[in-house]
């Protein structure tokens, strides 16, 4: 149920410019609505993806024109791919007014706040952002008001002393309000954190599909006795590499010494598939997975 415009701190979002219209983006339209967070909410995109969002509702009115999507905006959300986040930041310079929290939702963070450092500087105000929630399909169809339910939201502000401005402040409550749990954090730390938390198991998901229709077009492997743990682990196959490639290029140091120690673990279970060393690989897995079981 709305409860009318969100203020905290002295501060209100009264209107929110969403730059990019997909998944992340629509849902975190739809929250805004579903929670009377903002008054207004304009949408930049391709008017065919504006179009797409406005019937959806999760958008009052879009544009294509960058500057006029964000010139009257207290909130602007960079829900772009990250790509698209560095490109659009040094336009905000002089776009954005100097009242707006320019904020993102990349699954990178050292690239992307140290452009808003070089871009921005001191004369707009920047806040990181990485909602740790989306689905295997993307595009704002698929968006949803309680896609951020109980999902952490990385914040890694340019400098600690961000974090007491009102709008900082606001946007945290903000964000509560829609059901995410803030988490801050150094933008490096992140990186290194998501690149074995997110995007080696999205590549090993991707490795192992491609595999099997490799090996399922070479020798006619039957992959209808895909039960659930193949279809489970396979599941983040289907996101689009058109999101996965900005991520890889801008983490690649991090998702590169993920992927060469999980080469190594891997070897060492080849090595072991008969000893008990693979009984103790399986033990330590299980401990991983009730300790994220407590910990929700």
């Amino acid at each position: 149920m709305a409860h009318g415009p969100f203020t905290t701190m002295g501060t209100i979002f009264d209107e929110v410019a969403i730059v990019g219209l997909g998944l992340i983006g629509g849902s975190f339209g739809l929250a805004l609505k579903e929670y009377g967070l903002a008054s207004r909410r304009v949408g930049f995109g391709r008017l065919a993806t504006v179009g797409r969002a406005l019937q959806a509702q999760a958008i009052d009115e879009g544009t294509d024109d960058l500057g006029k999507a964000v010139r009257d905006a207290d909130l602007i959300v960079l829900a772009a791919p990250v790509g698209a986040i560095l490109d659009c930041l040094p336009r905000l310079k002089d776009l954005a007014p100097p009242r707006a929290l320019v904020t993102d939702v990349g699954s990178t963070k050292a690239v992307i706040c140290e452009r808003a450092r070089e871009t921005l500087g001191g004369q707009r105000l920047f806040l990181g952002g990485h909602p740790l929630a989306g689905k295997e399909r993307a595009g704002v169809e698929n968006a949803e008001a309680e896609l951020f339910q109980k999902a952490r939201y990385v914040l890694t502000p340019l400098a600690e002393s961000h974090l007491e401005d009102p709008r900082v402040k606001a946007f945290i409550s903000l964000i509560t309000a829609m059901g995410a749990r803030p988490h801050i954090m150094d933008p490096a730390r992140h990186d290194r954190a998501l690149a074995f938390l997110s995007h080696l198991p999205q590549l090993l998901s991707s490795a192992l599909a491609s595999l099997v229709a490799q090996e399922g077009r070479e020798t006619r492997l039957p992959v209808e006795l895909a039960a659930s743990g193949f279809r489970g682990m396979t599941r983040l196959a289907e996101s689009p590499y058109s999101v996965w490639h900005d991520i890889c290029f801008t983490n690649v140091d991090n998702i590169r010494q993920a992927l060469e120690d999980l080469v190594k673990k891997l070897e060492f279970m080849k090595q072991h598939l008969t000893g008990p060393e693979l009984e103790r690989e399986f033990e330590q897995a299980a401990e991983l997975r009730e300790k994220l079981r407590q910990t929700g």
